[in-house]
């Protein structure tokens, strides 16, 4: 195992602030000396089922404290989840169903597996323990936390200055995430900047059950492809660890040159000198982008996968096709007497959109070509004529080759 000192110039990189660092490193010098692991917890909320590349900034880290031999622990939050966690909100969260959420994080589970080692680790839902409690159990929580301290958290203030309603249901998040880690003797807990209030209540209430309070560690909020707002699906600004390589090239590709920074910073282990040197001052933004999009398609497909994809992206820059083309399948029987279909029809058919309504907006502005000679139909109304090996192209990354069965 690496020593104490070396450990934090690792596991400092990325990160916003560590509260106490001086404890941390003591913490850390004390688990070599000992040879017991930190106990590094990290919450995760099942509220959707996408995981993008701004929720493994602290997957990564958690990663990294597993390579240097200390134990992941893994909070779903099943029931956290569905009070919602307010941290960054300026408005209450949407209500879950406790189906949704076990359904959810089944496919998130699957998910993280890509990024830290789910065998090493240990997984808890906190509906474990919350799910056993009663009311009482809940009034004794909340006896641990003022309406004072509550209402200095700056997204309660901001929305109270606002005259948004804050609900008392979202007063009990901090504490139940919190009390996770009392429940697993979190020595660290992981986070983003915006969750450092939650994170330091766990402090007030280990010591309750004669535990050390936990180091805080937070991480900056990775901002999506348009370079400004931070990364989500319900903004469109995400690279989804499920997405197939191309498309997270070619996302990579399109982020804009001021956060490359931060995505090598926080997505890569490239060292920090050879960063520097891609993003000096007089080379080209492209070149840096492209090792970056390699980098991260290779941690999630394989290096193979990632020199295929950006050979893929040049072709396309150069206005050529993909040498390796995916087939989709077509039924013939949606097609009419002729052998035609219409064009938002075939997109949705064929996977390219969700819905004709989206087929037609990619349409009409232009995004859909069809055949070797690229004609563009911009036409939401128009037929195409599709025979076997029609190539069918939406967008800058997505293409197929028809097969009609």
């Amino acid at each position: 195992m690496l020593d104490a000192q070396a450990q934090l110039e690792i596991l400092r990189r990325g990160v916003d602030q560590i509260v106490p660092e001086a404890e941390f490193l003591k913490r850390l010098e004390r688990s070599i000396r000992e040879n017991r692991p930190l106990r590094v917890k990290y919450g995760i909320d099942p509220t959707g089922i996408d995981v993008h590349l701004g929720h493994t900034v602290p997957l990564r880290k958690l990663r990294q404290f597993q390579d240097l031999g200390h134990k992941a622990v893994v909070i779903i939050g099943n029931y956290t989840a569905m009070v919602g966690d307010p941290s960054g909100r300026d408005e209450t969260r949407s209500a879950l169903t406790a189906e949704q959420v076990a359904a959810n994080a089944r496919d998130y589970l699957k998910q993280v597996g890509r990024i830290i080692d789910l065998e090493k680790a240990e997984v808890h839902h906190n509906g474990d323990w919350f799910g056993k409690w009663g009311f009482l159990d809940v009034l004794d929580l909340m006896r641990r936390m003022t309406l004072g301290q509550i209402s200095a958290r700056e997204d309660f203030a901001k929305r109270i200055k606002d005259e948004k309603p804050v609900y008392l249901h979202e007063c009990l998040y901090p504490l139940m995430q919190g009390w996770d880690s009392v429940e697993i003797d979190a020595d660290v807990e992981l986070g983003g900047t915006e969750q450092l209030f939650s994170l330091l209540v766990a402090r007030q209430l280990q010591p309750l059950r004669g535990q050390e309070p936990q180091i805080a560690m937070t991480m900056p909020i990775l901002v999506g492809t348009d370079g400004t707002r931070r990364m989500g699906k319900s903004l469109g600004n995400y690279i989804g660890v499920a997405e197939s390589p191309e498309e997270q090239f070619g996302k990579v590709m399109s982020v804009p040159d001021e956060p490359m920074a931060q995505y090598f910073t926080l997505l890569t282990d490239l060292p920090q000198p050879e960063v520097r040197e891609l993003l000096a001052e007089g080379t080209n933004p492209r070149d840096a982008k492209e090792v970056l999009g390699k980098s991260i398609v290779a941690q999630y497909h394989g290096r193979e996968a990632a020199d295929r994809a950006a050979a893929a992206f040049r072709r396309r820059s150069a206005g050529e096709d993909p040498l390796e083309i995916p087939v989709v399948h077509l039924s013939a029987d949606k097609l009419d007497a002729e052998g035609r279909i219409a064009a938002p029809a075939l997109l949705k058919e064929i996977g390219f959109e969700a819905s004709t309504s989206s087929a037609r907006r990619v349409i009409e502005g232009g995004g859909f070509n069809v055949g070797p000679r690229r004609e563009v139909v911009t036409d939401p109304k128009a037929l195409v004529y599709v025979k076997d090996g029609l190539i069918v192209r939406s967008g800058k990354r997505k293409i197929a080759e028809i097969r009609l069965v």
